[in-house]
């Protein structure tokens, strides 16, 4: 067992001495003594003790301030701390049970209740270290498994993503991009953080109800007529109905994209018709997101559109297809826009993209 220090604090230099031999008849303890409050006061604040035994008439601080002081230190919350006092000063008891003292003991001293109050202190400070150790203890394992959840969440949108990226002409870097564009243009409206990560982990899932689009639908290579077309736009309420009722905040903001991120700022969108602030904020910022992507990126059934191109489309749309704030976050950030493009280009390895995703998850 590791030594217990026993500090003692008394200006009166026999108290001092007799408490320092009482304390040495205790199995590993060591005394700790101060004549000065205010050099004791210093060292407690920087080290460790087990037990306080402070008097209470001292010049300079007395025992209540110093336990009023000591108490209010960082740590030092759980320390138990023993007043001296004369036995007709409850007055002073009151108070320096107000200021933070856990016991006393009453000049003079008997040396059997001397002993018998420190080992009772002693007890009282082994358990709250042992429940604070346990404490630890389960706090880690918490953090360890959320860690785990979050890790299966993410692999789930992996997995999810990546499976309607196989049936999709779309690349794995659209993803990708749009993902980081999404986070950008949450963080330049001044989002939290928090969102703005659950924004980058939930995005990739905006296209996953193409999952349920036939083949023949989702791969033609020319227009689709007006009869496929209403066929392809099941696809936003097809994700909301796969993702709805997970207990997943990022599950639950990915089904709000899904539903929500084909829906137009002047009501004209799908599959509701949702019209300005009453389209979600993350359906609104995909939005922008997901179709700047799909203008700039080539595609079997159309060339790519060049950013300027682009961009003048998107302008003109502005409080039609896109909310204003979230069009100008995405203008207003557009070094970032443009660092997110390189860094994620189209590749022909499927592969290389796979493991792109993961890690852009996983960061």
């Amino acid at each position: 067992m590791n030594m217990r220090n026993i500090v003692i604090v008394d200006d009166t230099e026999i108290n001092v001495l007799v408490m320092e031999a009482l304390v040495g008849k205790i199995d590993n303890c060591r005394p700790v003594p101060f004549s000065d409050p205010v050099v004791a006061l210093d060292w407690c604040r920087a080290n460790d003790p087990d037990l306080l035994v402070v008097d209470y008439m001292m010049p300079v601080l007395d025992g209540i301030e110093f336990i009023r002081q000591l108490r209010a230190a960082p740590g030092k919350e759980h320390l138990p701390m023993l007043m001296v006092t004369a036995d007709h000063q409850k007055e002073v008891r009151y108070r320096a049970l107000e200021s933070g003292a856990t016991d006393f003991l009453t000049k003079p001293l008997d040396s059997i209740e001397f002993v018998s109050r420190v080992r009772n202190m002693l007890m009282l400070r082994e358990s709250h270290l042992v429940l604070s150790e346990r404490n630890r203890t389960l706090a880690e394992e918490v953090r360890k498994a959320t860690a785990e959840l979050v890790e299966r969440e993410r692999e789930t949108v992996l997995r999810l993503a990546r499976a309607a990226e196989f049936r999709d002409p779309e690349t794995g870097a659209h993803i990708l991009r749009m993902a980081h564009y999404s986070r950008l243009i949450a963080e330049h409206l001044g989002m939290d953080l928090g969102f703005q990560d659950l924004l980058l982990q939930a995005a990739p899932m905006h296209d996953v109800g193409k999952l349920g689009t036939p083949d023949h639908i989702l791969l033609k290579p020319g227009r689709l007529t007006p009869e496929e077309f209403e066929i392809m736009k099941k696809h936003a309420s097809i994700g909301y109905e796969i993702l709805k009722d997970s207990n997943s905040p990022m599950l639950q903001m990915a089904a709000q994209i899904a539903h929500s991120h084909h829906e137009r700022w002047d009501g004209g969108g799908y599959p509701i018709g949702l019209a300005g602030d009453a389209i979600p904020i993350v359906g609104r910022i995909v939005a922008v997101a997901d179709v700047f992507d799909a203008l700039t990126s080539e595609r079997p059934y159309k060339k790519a559109w060049s950013d300027e191109d682009a961009l003048a489309h998107m302008r003109e749309q502005r409080a039609r297809h896109f909310d204003p704030g979230c069009l100008d976050a995405f203008l207003g950030a557009w070094d970032s826009v443009v660092e997110i493009k390189l860094r994620y280009r189209d590749d022909d390895d499927r592969l290389s993209h796979e493991r792109a995703i993961s890690a852009a998850l996983a960061a």
